[in-house]
Formats: structure tokens, sequence, C-alpha cells
């Protein structure tokens, strides 16, 4: 039954649907105010076309547990405003000096570099708020334990530490795998994970539930970073949307340096087979979940 509810499942028109849903929210949550600089500048980056995915993560784990999109909302766009401000940092010269952002110039080559961090941290903040503030109908403890799993997950103990060993172990040529899931657990997966899990946390979802998300969320998250690191590799710049053979570039350690491209997606498919094992006991109201896993490995950019 679950297969053949997959087979259904189509996953182009959900994800229309849903990034719809997001960028409406998005544009209306933060509209522009003044200083006008700043405000130009987040909405810049935030509303800028992109997949979306990790507030549709968020909003499809809530439905998954018996919650709402409409409950989920504003932290799905909190999550799409901390990894805007994760893109907008990362692409600084201090960082990995990047000139391109899905399709047009990053941030700092518009309004400076000054600006651009500014506009970070202001995403950044802004984001805790939002689900503090607009979060509806949802009891007190629950929205509190999404803010304390979000801060988490960006800080020294997630995204923040990831960056870090990424930066430490750039040129180096004794990073192992070891390391490099370490760098990519934090870096990229610790925001996914959270995306997937606080959707369920929202709806009330037992402990067992959202041990079963956090395992999927792991996988994909880790998933997805194996195909970026392909794709870095494969893809030209116009469907990458940014500057293609940066990682080889700043001779940084990848799974296809590593491991080698056939081995690098022959994991990823690993890790997309132990995701889909994790929500295997769930019918069509997993499908959702199911086909963004394999969304991950098939993608082009």
């Amino acid at each position: 039954m679950v297969a053949s509810s997959s087979l259904r499942f189509d996953l182009k028109s959900y994800l229309k649907e849903r990034q719809r849903q997001v960028e409406a929210a998005l544009n209306a949550i933060l509209p522009p105010q003044d200083p006008p600089l700043i405000y130009e500048s987040m909405r810049y980056s935030l509303l800028a076309e992109g997949k979306r995915l990790r507030p549709i993560l968020c909003l499809a784990s809530c439905e998954l547990a018996g919650g709402t999109a409409a409950i989920a909302l504003p932290t799905a766009c909190a999550l799409e405003m901390v990894h805007t401000m994760s893109l907008i940092h990362d692409d600084l010269p201090s960082m990995d000096n990047d000139d391109f952002r899905r399709g047009r110039p990053t941030n700092h080559k518009v309004y400076g570099e000054d600006i651009a961090i500014l506009a970070g941290d202001a995403l950044l903040t802004y984001a805790f708020e939002a689900i503090a503030r607009h979060t509806p109908e949802v009891p007190a403890d629950r929205v509190l334990k999404v803010i304390a799993a979000l801060a988490r997950a960006v800080g020294a103990e997630g995204l923040v530490g990831g960056q870090v060993v990424d930066l430490q172990s750039e040129g180096r040529d004794d990073v192992n795998l070891e390391t490099l899931h370490y760098i990519h657990t934090h870096k990229t997966g610790a925001l996914l994970e959270v995306s997937v899990v606080s959707g369920a946390i929202l709806a009330g979802a037992s402990e067992e539930l959202q041990e079963q998300l956090r395992t999927y969320a792991q996988k994909i998250g880790l998933a997805f970073q194996v195909i970026d690191d392909i794709l870095d590799i494969t893809a030209t710049a116009e469907e990458l949307g940014k500057t293609a053979g940066k990682d080889l570039a700043a001779k940084k350690a990848t799974y296809p340096s590593l491991l080698g491209l056939d081995a690098s997606r022959e994991y990823a498919d690993q890790l997309i087979t132990e995701a889909k094992a994790a929500i295997a006991a769930f019918g069509a109201e997993a499908d959702p979940l199911r086909a963004i896993a394999d969304y991950i490995t098939a993608r082009k950019h």
C-alpha cells in the first residue's frame, strides 16, 4: 500500500503549491520597513528563487504528525530565514567568497559586506521572533521546544560548528571521512534535521515519532550534501545557480575526492534507502517525505 500510494504522489505539484504558500508567507511576514536599506537587503536574499526545501519539510512533518500547515508556517518561514542568513554569510569574502547565489549576484556584491553581515544577523534574530510571535494555537511548551531546537541547530553545536571545521579543513590533505561527516552533519544536516523535527513537535508528536523523523532527517541531510559535492564537480554554473567547481578550487575535502564519484552516488542512494526505511510504517501521509527523499538524489541543481 505504501509503495502504490508513493507512485501516485505528484511531487512536482506538491512542491509548487508549497513553494507558493511559503513565499507568500515570507513576503507577508517580512514587509519593507524602515530603515529601507536593511529590509531591502534582507528581502533580496530571502525572496530570491529557491527550493524552499527546509520549510516544506517542516510543513510535511507537521501534517504527518497530525498537525496543520497553518500552525507550522511561521516556523517554516523562520527556517528559511536562518537558511538565508547562512547563505549570505557563507558567500562573504571571509568565508567561501562567492559572487553568485541562486542565479544572481550575492548579497554582499549588491549591498556591500557591511550590510550583508547585518542582513544576515537581522534575519537570524527575526527568525526566533517569528516563531514566538506568530505561531497560532500551539501550546507554549511546544513553541519553546522548537525555539530551543533551532537555536541549538544553528549555534556552535550545529551549523556554526560545522562551518568552523569546514574552514579549518580547507587546503589540508589529511581530512578523513570522519571529519567530513562531522562537517556536513553539522553545517548542512543540523538545519535539515530541525526542519523535520520541529514540524512534528508543533503537532504534538510522540517521542517515538520524533525519533523516526529525526533518523529520516539525518539520512536525507547527509545525502543532500553528498549530492551537493557531486554537483559541484559535474554541474555547470547555470545549473547550480552559483559558481561551479568552488570545492575543488578551495582544495576542500568532499565525498567524491575521498570516495570517488561512483561510490559517492552509491552512498547517497544508500542513505535515501535508510531514510525511507525510517518512515516505512506510515502510509500515504508520509508520501511527501518519501518523495522529497528521492528528489534529493535525483536533483540536478
